[in-house]
């Protein structure tokens, strides 16, 4: 396996050897971007909707999205293997904009976030040390996943600063959701900030598959979502047209453009930051067994109209891993359209993350793309 701080330590040098000195961690960070611009030229990259599998076998992707009937694709997703040059990790990611540069803020995110985390988790594993889990006597996986947990927290706080520094990207009142999960080895690392869902496949002592949802979908109706934003003087309701969707509104006697904010966490929404809208991921982990089959990650677009169940029966159901995320996507709009002609059809976008070896996904290159959405 490529040693991940070998390739940082090589990249650093050929920068400082240059005019110019950099700090540390501008160096980390160029080094980061220079392994993602790789990646991409190894077509190790996913951005369009296609399938991504390991050399190893070990990890196979497929994504898909669709534009819905509110005008633009806000949706972006993306699929890394062998994340950082680590053939036993990848990175998955969906990406939900909202707002007039909705579009725009997603895409950036997707840009940044990956890059990013990679190079907060370097800095991680060299601060803690390689064995630094087995000599505090800790278990590995909770080492692991306290270096991961703590690099998150630092990358969405710093791609929250570059968004709203974009000089070409307005994100006052445009914003982003965003699920992102790595998976190492064994382990499994999900964050989520805002309302798009993962959902986990696990085989039952019956033989069946059984759904487990991995994250909280993040809505201000939640009562420690509502309780931080009423004491940042937000407000959260819903309106008579739309009962059933809670909404964070700013304080009495201020207007905004729009709706108020359906998610209680996003990137961008700057215009509402102050009353209780985070940009912090809720984080979690998994060890992954030999019963966890695959995760599902999905906007909202899927599970405002099929369950966590019915979404992995669907898959499951899939006669080629590499038509899963599609048909899951064709399922939920056929699912918008029994809803009626009232309800304006979401974008939709899912990635399945599929854990174990299958014959059938022999037949498929490292990587196929079908760009039909960028």
């Amino acid at each position: 396996m490529v040693q991940l701080s070998a390739l940082f330590h090589t990249f650093s040098k050929n920068i400082t050897s240059g005019p110019g000195k950099k700090s540390r961690h501008g160096v980390e960070r160029e080094a980061a971007i220079h392994l993602a611009k790789e990646a991409k030229r190894h077509e190790l990259v996913l951005t369009a909707s296609g399938v991504a599998t390991a050399r190893n076998q070990k990890n196979f992707a497929a994504a898909y999205s669709k534009q819905g009937k509110k005008g633009l694709n806000q949706d972006r997703f993306i699929v890394w293997q062998e994340f950082g040059c680590q053939e036993d990790m990848i990175f998955c990611g969906v990406f939900d904009g909202h707002g007039p540069w909705g579009h725009l803020v997603a895409k950036c995110i997707r840009e940044l976030m990956p890059s990013l985390l990679l190079c907060n988790w370097q800095e991680a594993v060299e601060l803690n040390g390689h064995d630094a889990d087995y000599s505090l006597g800790l278990d590995r996986n909770k080492a692991q996943f306290d270096m991961w947990k703590q690099s998150y927290y630092k990358t969405c706080a710093a791609v929250d600063q570059e968004l709203q520094r974009h000089p070409g990207i307005d994100s006052f009142y445009s914003g982003s959701t965003a699920l992102a999960l790595v998976r190492q080895g064994d382990l499994m690392i999900v964050a989520n900030i805002g309302d798009s869902r993962a959902v986990l496949a696990t085989t039952s002592d019956d033989g069946s598959l059984v759904a487990t949802q991995l994250t909280v979908d993040l809505k201000p109706n939640l009562p420690h979502e509502s309780k931080r934003i009423a004491q940042s003087r937000g407000r959260v309701y819903a309106c008579p047209d739309e009962p059933a969707v809670h909404r964070v509104w700013m304080p009495n006697g201020q207007t905004v453009k729009g709706p108020g904010l359906a998610v209680s966490r996003a990137f961008g929404d700057y215009y509402i930051k102050e009353f209780g809208v985070i940009s912090e991921p809720e984080i979690t982990q998994r060890s992954i067994t030999i019963r966890d089959q695959f995760a599902i990650l999905a906007t909202d677009g899927v599970w405002d109209v099929i369950s966590n169940q019915e979404a992995v029966e669907i898959v499951a159901s899939t006669p080629e891993r590499a038509e899963s995320a599609k048909r899951l996507v064709e399922h939920a709009v056929c699912a918008w359209k029994r809803k009626g002609k009232s309800n304006v059809i979401d974008d939709i976008s899912a990635v399945c993350l599929f854990f174990h070896h299958s014959i059938a996904s022999e037949a498929v290159d490292d990587v196929k793309l079908n760009k039909n959405y960028v």
